[in-house]
This record gives C-alpha cells, structure tokens and sequence, in this order.
C-alpha cells in the first residue's frame, strides 16, 4: 500500500498502526492526510491479517487539526479553477465541494475492525474528531483535547459535533464546543471522552497491550460486535433486537463459535481463525 510521506503504517501480530506524521506541523490534517486515512482504513477493511487498528501521532502532538494555511489556498485554488473554467467545474474542485469536511471520520467509523486512538499529544479541531471517531481512546497523561472550532471563527466538523453529544451528553458537549477551551487527560476522562489516561511513556506498550488482548477474540463476532454498537446509537430496542439476532446467526455458522465452544469445554485459551 503507496502512503504519502505523511503517514506510517506497521502492521503485527493481528496489529495494525497508522501514525500521522507531520510532527513539525504537530501533524495537522493536509489533503495528504486527510485522504490518506481513508485509504488506509479502506486497505484495512480487506486485509484479513489485521484485526485491530490504532492510531496516533508522531513527535509531541496527536493531531492539531486542519492545516489552516492549506485550507486557504486551497480554497483560493478552487476559487481561481471556478472562475478559469468559467463555470465549467474540474474534478478536483467538485470533490472539494461534495464531499464532506471531515470524511476521514467517516471513514474510521466504518472501519469494521475495533480502533483504538492512542493519544500522545494535543487532539484539537479535527484531530479531536479523528479521536472521537475512533471506538477505544487511550490518553497519555500530556494529552490535551480542544474542540476550539469557535475560536478560529468555525463550527464543529469532522464528526465532532456527533460524536460528543453521544459520549459525553448534550450538556457537556455544548459547553465544550461552545468555550473551545483546553481540557487535560484526567478532564477527558472524567466526563468519558476517554477510556484510560496512563504514563506518557508507557503510552504505545500499553496501548499495544490493549490491542493485542482485542485481537485474541473471534475477528468475525469482532466486526459484528462494532457494526451492533455503531448501529445502537441510533436504533430502537426492537430494531437492535433483530440486528442482533442476525448478526448471532452469522457468527453461530463460523469455525470460530465451534472452537470457542471447544476450548471453552477443553479449559484451553481459543485459537481463532477468523473463518
């Protein structure tokens, strides 16, 4: 898989980690980026090795969000295609318009494979969403977190202003957005922004930990496990009644159930191929 310099990606063990490397721009989101993510998490969804994905930044910070400078001349670029063309749009500039801000959330939350975000640094406008977007959130206890989109004149994006109302409630999500202030790890934790705040330097061991006990479990009732709490967000009792339903009947045809029931019987640890 062809990465921009911008992004690294490992894979081991059923682990797979994508670092955003922009570290002297504390790795804010250029179209680089932002369109790398999403094909990673592409890649990702059709790789039977990876079972588990994390996500963090390089340097001193997780993400800082957009690139501002990028964005404006992008959009000046965009400007100057338009009235170039004379109405007449080039790809490039009809992506840029139709396509959401913020799609490479999109893209981690359909990722059908747990993604742990391991937070090394400042998480802040998008980078704050990337977080959000990811299922498991790990903190180093030098992790900031900002939803500053107010002080830079902006709303949220990236899937922020979801994402916070259903993991930290309406209230809390309003006063966040609306002060853009700066919270610290044990602060995000607290109100449930985040899972576990650890040691700095024990951040990726511990996060590589978590990680791979995931990747241990049936890859199959994995995947249906995320695609039943993604969809709980929104569903009615009955409706997840049924979704689970299904899903249960997907998984009882698996190789994997018989082995759990096996090892379960042989008082052994399961040794699940994901078939």
């Amino acid at each position: 898989m062809e990465l921009p310099e911008e992004l690294l990606f490992e894979k081991q063990d059923g682990v797979a980690i994508l670092t955003l490397n922009r570290p002297e721009k504390f790795n804010a989101l250029n179209p680089n980026l932002r369109d790398g993510i999403g094909r990673v998490c592409r890649e990702v969804s059709r790789d039977d090795e990876v079972r588990v994905m994390i996500i963090t930044g390089a340097g001193k910070a997780f993400c800082s969000g957009a690139d501002l400078s990028t964005r404006l001349k992008d959009k000046d670029q965009a400007s100057g295609a338009i009235l170039a063309a004379s109405g007449a749009e080039t790809a490039e500039t009809r992506r840029s318009i139709t396509e959401p801000i913020g799609h490479y959330s999109l893209a981690i939350r359909g990722l059908e494979k747990p993604v742990i975000a391991a937070v090394n640094g400042v998480a802040s406008g998008g980078g704050l969403g990337i977080v959000l977007a990811c299922d498991i959130r790990v903190a180093s206890d030098k992790a900031r977190f900002s939803a500053i989109w107010v002080r830079r004149g902006l709303v949220p994006d990236a899937g922020a202003s979801y994402f916070l109302p259903r993991i930290v409630g309406f209230a809390k999500a309003c006063e966040l957005i609306f002060r853009g202030h700066i919270i610290n790890a044990d602060e995000a934790a607290q109100m449930g922004m985040v899972n576990l705040v650890v040691p700095h330097d024990e951040l990726m061991a511990r996060t590589k930990e978590l990680a791979a006990q995931i990747a241990q479990n049936a890859p199959i009732a994995l995947e249906w496990a995320k695609k039943i709490l993604s969809k709980a967000l929104n569903n009615d009792l009955e409706s997840q009644l049924y979704l689970e339903t299904a899903a249960q009947r997907i998984c009882n045809q698996s190789e994997d159930f018989k082995e759990g029931i096996r090892s379960f019987m042989e008082k052994r640890p399961a040794v699940f191929k994901g078939k």
